[in-house]
């Protein structure tokens, strides 16, 4: 069974602190390699991004174990086409304006 929840962005209020990478990154791959290490990944609210999947996580891998530099692990990335998360950092926006809809069973 699947959840599924809407939020618009738009009503949220500007002092909501939100991270959005459109694209795998070296900023994204730093932000996943301090989250990986270090458990701690600033005071964002929201942060919106691609999923680290099994393809992802060879070039992750890679890189964390120091066998790629960063550019070259992003150049193994670069044809990826991230499946977006949102991760929820803040409970008042997830009492506030998450929104959910309903569900539906997986065949």
């Amino acid at each position: 069974m699947v959840s599924i929840y809407e939020i618009d962005m738009d009503v949220l209020p500007d002092k909501v602190k939100i991270l959005n990478f459109d694209t795998y990154s070296e900023e994204w791959l730093d932000f996943i390699h301090i989250c990986r290490r270090e458990k701690h990944s600033g005071d964002y609210d929201i942060v919106i991004g691609g999923v680290a999947n099994d393809r992802v996580f060879n070039a992750l891998g890679l890189f964390e174990s120091g066998w790629l530099d960063k550019s070259e692990a992003i150049k193994r990335l670069r044809y990826e086409q991230p499946s977006i998360q949102y991760c929820f950092r803040n409970q008042s926006i997830i009492d506030n304006y998450l929104k959910f809809i309903g569900s539906e069973v997986l065949k």
